[in-house]
């Protein structure tokens, strides 16, 4: 299994970190990919652990050296990206890398690695229910809230037929069942 990619998307809150969380558990092959942000830690996030936290200033300069398998900007000043050195961390180890990504970043992903990836995006079952998930984390203001579900109906309109699969987070339990599914189908091909 060494070299495969296995990534998933989805709108802020949509529920791919659970899933990711999930799978994450069942397969210790699987290793997860830790992404770079220059946005603040949320809550009790650390550092080298949900996200490598680094300045605006020096994820620029990480771009300018040809750093990242792919990044972007998703909002002003707040950067996103995959780290070249994260993924040779984990294949030297041959375990499968399993991303947990925005949408734009599943897209760009699986560009960069094509066949030797799964792309997987996981929709809300409603914009009500995303906004209902978003409300409960209870960790982001209003204003970032508001800017999180205008950003999801783009991101929905703009990933349709650019992933590999879909799955609709509607029930956790049939929602497990059926990533289990996906990927064991992937790892078998």
């Amino acid at each position: 299994m060494t070299g495969k990619v296995i990534i998933f998307s989805a709108p802020s809150g949509a529920g791919k970190s659970t899933v990711v969380g999930h799978l994450l558990g069942l397969h210790p092959e699987f290793e997860f990919s830790i992404s770079a942000t220059s946005r603040s830690p949320r809550g009790t996030e650390q550092d080298g652990v949900e996200y490598h936290f680094i300045s605006a200033e020096r994820f620029r300069q990480l771009i300018s050296e040809d750093a990242f398998v792919e990044y972007e900007e998703v909002y002003q000043d707040r950067f996103y990206g995959t780290l070249k050195s994260e993924v040779e961390r984990i294949w030297s180890k041959g375990h499968v890398i399993v991303f947990d990504v925005d949408v734009q970043g599943g897209v760009n992903l699986k560009k960069y690695f094509g066949d030797s990836a799964l792309s997987v995006l996981i929709l809300p079952p409603s914009m009500e229910v995303l906004e209902q998930r978003l409300r409960g984390r209870g960790t982001d203001s209003e204003d970032a809230i508001r800017e999180r579900l205008g950003k999801s109906a783009s991101e929905i309109e703009f990933a349709k037929g650019r992933f590999d699969k879909e799955l609709v987070n509607d029930r956790l339990e049939d929602t497990f069942a059926e990533a289990e599914r996906i990927v064991n189908d992937f790892l078998c091909a």
